[in-house]
């Protein structure tokens, strides 16, 4: 396998936003941007499944945990650029927004987006540690005495 390069991983990073963040998070995004005119949907957003996998422990034996749905867009801009986007849920709006701020992404217009992004990576970022310290909350200490030569 391949190591990623560093247009790939941005590109992965800005695709993990996508997928966290809420329709109206995005909608809002594209619409600071401004909808790109001339925008087709090369493969209108579908709904579908797909099998989740688990491990015990996170390292035990693979096992197939369920289905979940899974709605994916791919849209094409009237330069050329082609964004797609898997998103988990049936919502058909998302997707679609989230796959023209991709393809927006791989056009002159990549600083914009990633501006468009930042308050929804803030967002993401007070949630963890929001998440963190509730965890941290309920951390309990254990220590040893030591008693003699035992």
């Amino acid at each position: 396998m391949t190591a990623l390069t560093g247009i790939q991983q941005q590109r992965q990073a800005a695709m993990g936003v996508y997928a966290r963040a809420t329709t109206e998070e995005l909608d809002a995004a594209l619409e600071r941007i401004g909808r790109p005119a001339g925008a087709e949907d090369m493969r209108p957003p579908e709904l579908g499944l797909v099998m989740a996998r688990g491990r015990m422990g996170g390292t035990g034996a693979p096992f197939n945990a369920g289905e979940v749905s899974v709605t994916r867009a791919a849209v094409r801009l009237s330069s050329g650029e082609v964004g797609v986007a898997y998103q988990l849920g049936r919502d058909r709006t998302k997707a679609r927004v989230a796959a023209t701020l991709d393809a927006l992404w791989q056009t002159d217009k990549r600083s914009e987006v990633e501006a468009a992004l930042d308050p929804i990576r803030a967002r993401i970022a007070e949630q963890i540690q929001l998440k963190e310290r509730r965890v941290a909350a309920t951390k309990v200490d254990f220590f040893t005495l030591v008693r003699g030569e035992d």
